[in-house]
């Protein structure tokens, strides 16, 4: 949400690998929320089955070629490589194996495996920009709510967790890994 509204011509290619139908209609209703007045926005959903993505590894990786050929970002955003859920892992390598040359930065997902670390690439959030994330997570993530790990407060946590170790000026911030930046 802070890039959309900084930066106006942005162009986003928003892909979820396995949006079951209720989980493609909170993708798409989510990316319209979170990406409002973006102006090319193009969202793409799949239907590999979660969980079983390293046993669908070469359609999944067929997937990143295609995508490899019709889009070329200038930054890319996915799941940190450490990350303990196979399919995020997976989709993390091959993020790498399909953009080598361009800036990725790596999220972290809270979950059971705690294998949060410790990130080195901070963009402070305003408070504003964050109860409007927290409000867009918990309103179009239902699939979701039954998790006692998805609630605003864990949210407020990590954020503030990371607006502490990058002394954000509102207190909040988002944190990346990012392997390699090239400048």
């Amino acid at each position: 949400m802070r890039l959309a509204a900084e930066h106006c011509g942005l162009e986003v290619l928003w892909v979820v690998l396995s949006g079951t139908a209720s989980r493609g209609t909170e993708a798409r209703a989510s990316a319209s929320s979170f990406l409002a007045g973006v102006p090319n926005v193009n969202v793409i959903v799949r239907e590999y089955e979660d969980r079983f993505f390293p046993y669908s590894g070469k359609e999944v990786k067929e997937e990143f070629e295609a995508l490899k050929g019709a889009f070329s970002p200038d930054l890319v955003f996915t799941h940190y490589r450490d990350d303990r859920h196979q399919d995020h892992r997976l989709v993390s390598d091959l993020t790498w194996n399909t953009w080598r040359d361009h800036l990725i930065l790596e999220y972290e997902i809270p979950k059971y495996d705690g294998d949060f670390g410790s990130p080195n690439f901070f963009a402070p959030l305003p408070a504003a920009t964050l109860d409007r994330k927290i409000d867009l997570l918990l309103g179009h993530f239902p699939s979701q709510a039954g998790r006692h790990w998805f609630t605003a407060d864990l949210f407020r946590a990590v954020a503030r967790i990371r607006g502490m170790e990058c002394n954000a000026p509102d207190g909040f911030a988002e944190a990346f890994y990012a392997r390699k930046a090239r400048f």
